[in-house]
């Protein structure tokens, strides 16, 4: 990935304003959630969590205001996944790690109402090295939505984050993270999920904004019979640069992994993905399954899918694929013969492409946000 444009020094660390900003979110006018925690610059601006979900011994709201009051619960999986030896991107974000967000659910707890995290930057130039952790104990379930946002259109921004996700024992778990910064904010982060025996981790990822985006995910199925879903739905445009490196590791017998990545391109934009499915040694009976498709909307966008399988296991089946075109203008000829606007027409052909994923998710709220944040990006330029 080609970071030249980067210059970290026009990027700081900015004190919290004395006025909140005001985004204007996808995600948090579309649901009723059991808590919200938000940060913006770094700085927690928000916490809440609704009474009864608290007197069930959860944890939700700022890494910074937590950790000191339960760090024996928090401290063994902090930097577990994701600590400063993971890579140069890790290694930055720890060294001006600025807080960020933090579940936690006991065991056998359920919660059935979603909880939200906002990540926004509002000051020009400000950098954000906020933190993400759940912690899900054995037979718990939640679902966190994440969303990033910027509150100017212009304002230039950095983010270098990190995910960390445990899933313990039998535990669901299904997080979303939209990713819905300006075109002039720098996205970098390092994502890992680790998924314990008979556990489940639902993983969607909606990539829409950042100047250049770039990614590492990684599913670790590291107990018998555990499964991860990845679901990916992102739309570039203009000069964007997205860029995901995925990786599902199979470490012991029995697990399920399924990834399924759909990009749309348009303009000079140009999507990134590398995936790959590893499956150690002792990883017998794995099914692994990964696969990309992109949508070409102009003649200049460009797309690189490289799937990969690296498998050390003799009793194994392992699929992957990658698939790549341009929007038949046939289609596009026969819906305006019929009285569509041409705008409308695309509208029509994205949102089904896209429906297979759509398909994927429980969540009615995040479905429909995704959808709404496709409507408006295809409103860009028309």
């Amino acid at each position: 990935m080609d970071l030249r444009g980067l210059q970290p020094a026009k990027f700081a660390l900015r004190p919290p304003t004395a006025v909140p900003a005001q985004f204007q979110t996808l995600l948090e006018s579309r649901a009723q959630f059991a808590g919200v925690v938000s940060h913006v610059d770094g700085h927690r601006v928000e916490s809440r969590l609704a009474d009864e979900v608290r007197a069930r011994g959860v944890l939700f709201g700022s890494l910074a205001e937590l950790l000191p009051s339960h760090g024996d619960l928090l401290r063994p999986h902090l930097a577990s996944l994701v600590g400063p030896g993971t890579d140069r991107f890790s290694a930055w974000h720890t060294a001006f790690l600025t807080g960020g967000t933090v579940l936690y659910v006991p065991r056998n707890v359920e919660l059935s109402a979603p909880l939200y995290s906002l990540i926004g930057l509002d000051q020009a130039g400000a950098a954000d090295f906020s933190h993400t952790l759940v912690i899900l104990e054995e037979g718990a379930q939640a679902t966190l939505l994440e969303e990033t946002a910027s509150t100017s259109p212009t304002a230039p921004g950095l983010h270098v984050g990190a995910v960390e996700l445990v899933v313990g024992p039998r535990a669901r778990l299904r997080y979303v993270q939209l990713q819905n910064w300006n075109q002039q904010t720098w996205h970098l982060a390092h994502q890992r999920g680790r998924v314990d025996r008979d556990g489940a981790l639902q993983w969607t990822v909606g990539g829409i904004g950042a100047r250049l985006a770039h990614i590492h995910q990684d599913v670790v199925l590291a107990g018998r019979g555990a499964s991860g879903e990845v679901n990916g739905a992102t739309f570039a445009t203009d000069r964007q640069t997205l860029s995901y490196y995925t990786q599902q590791t199979h470490q012991a017998p029995n697990c399920r992994s399924d990834l399924l990545y759909k990009d749309v391109l348009r303009d000079d934009a140009r999507v990134v993905w590398r995936g790959m499915i590893r499956v150690d040694p002792g990883a017998q009976q794995t099914d692994g399954y990964q696969r990309c498709d992109s949508l070409l909307l102009s003649p200049d966008c460009r797309a690189d899918s490289i799937p990969g399988l690296e498998i050390e296991a003799d009793d194994v089946r392992c699929t992957h694929g990658a698939t790549a075109g341009r929007v038949d203008a046939d289609q596009i000829f026969y819906l305006m013969c019929r009285g569509i606007s041409r705008y409308e027409a695309m509208h029509m052909i994205v949102e089904g492409f896209f429906h297979g994923i759509y398909d994927r998710i429980a969540v009615e709220a995040v479905r429909e946000t995704l959808s709404l944040a496709v409507e408006r990006k295809l409103g860009i330029g028309v």
